[in-house]
Parts: C-alpha cells; structure tokens; sequence
C-alpha cells in the first residue's frame, strides 16, 4: 500500500476505502443495466442467485487471511517493543549499582537511545527505511562503557552481567521491530481480494439485472 493511504488517520482512510468501494459498485452497477438488453440481458439472468454465497465466503476467507497476517505483525512488533523496553528500563535501575559517572553516562545514552528512535528511526521505520546494517552509537557506547568496568564487589560484578545482556536484548528487540516494520502484505494477495470484490460486486450486478433494466422496472400489478 501507498504510503500516503496508511499514513492518513482511520477515519479518513475508511471514508476512502468505503468510498472508493460504493463508487466501484456504482458505475459496475450502470454499467450491467446498461448492457442489459435483449440478449444479453438474457444471458446475464443464467448466472444464478445461488452463485453470490460462495463468492461471498470466497472473499471473506481472503479478508480473514489477510487480517491475520496483519494482526500476527501488529503482535510481533508490540512484543519487540516491550522486550526493548524493558531492557532499557532495565539497564537504567542497574546503572545505580555504579554510582557516580558511570551511572550518569549510561542514563544519558540510554535517553539519547530513547530520543533518537522517537525522532528519527521510528519515522524511518513507517517508511521501511530503518536500517539493520548500523548498530546504534549509544548502545555500542553503552556496552562498551559497561564492559570496561571493573566491578569492586559480587553485586557490581552481577550487574555488570546483566546490564551488558539487556544491551545486548535491546539490539536484538531492535532487530526485530525492524525487520517487522519491513513485511507487508504480498501485492498478489491484495490483487486477489480485489478481483475477487469485482467479481463479486458483477455477479450481484448481474442476478438484479431485470430490477432495473429499461423497460421491465416499475411495480407489477
């Protein structure tokens, strides 16, 4: 999808689809009762009734497959999310176990971390432009600021340990909520449910043909 349609707000992006939608049933709706004469009027009444439940479970399945998918990714980028996080967090309540310069440095890269994905990554990955091939400057800082410590009792040496693994959870929570932001759904998946719509839409247009065909309309005595 065009990034100009998934950025609009819901409302606007439902009054869009629900628009484009009734427009499309609109003109294949003239365009049948227009054709509708003589002939092939005849040969539009063959297509049965019975015909539209299963193109309307036919298009179903293809809405349902394709809001799984969604809502799998929209599950897989929360929970890399929360897992970075809480890393953070994480490396932020041990950084008291070094008190002084090295408590102060490691909050701060945490923070600078923390902006710059609001700012920056976090618009990039909207776009699917995020890069994997960088790792991000304050949290290599960080984890080589950690490891250069020399701990003084078992306490700092344990979170030392744990402080240089979030880090390490927060590149591989990273990781992931980029590589999430990378998936789409397949083009041939939405080219399937759109056809499948058309011709659903053309097989209703099709069985109420003589409703409204010229000539045969008008109440029945």
């Amino acid at each position: 999808m065009v990034d100009w349609l998934v950025s609009l707000p819901i409302w606007q992006m439902a009054l869009l689809v629900f628009g484009a939608t009734y427009l499309v049933a609109a003109v294949i709706h003239v365009v049948v009762i227009r054709l509708a004469v003589g002939d092939r009027a005849r040969a539009f009444k063959t297509v049965s009734a019975g015909l539209l439940p299963p193109l309307g479970i036919l298009f179903g399945l293809f809405v349902a497959f394709i809001a799984a998918q969604v809502w799998s990714t929209v599950d897989h980028a929360g929970n890399a999310v929360n897992s970075e996080a809480t890393a953070l967090s994480r490396v932020v309540f041990l950084a008291a176990s070094f008190p002084g310069d090295t408590e102060t440095r490691l909050r701060g890269l945490v923070r600078r971390h923390i902006d710059n994905v609001a700012a920056v990554e976090w618009r990039m990955m909207a776009r699917g432009r995020a890069s994997l091939k960088i790792t991000p400057h304050e949290i290599g800082e960080a984890l080589q600021l950690t490891l250069a410590q020399i701990p003084h009792s078992p306490g700092q040496e344990t979170a030392q340990r744990e402080i240089a693994a979030a880090l390490e959870q927060v590149l591989d929570a990273r990781r992931q909520r980029i590589t999430v932001s990378q998936s789409q759904v397949n083009l041939i998946k939405w080219a399937a449910l759109v056809v499948q719509a058309i011709c659903t839409l053309i097989a209703i247009a099709f069985v109420h043909s003589d409703n409204s065909a010229p000539g045969r309309g008008g109440s029945h005595e």
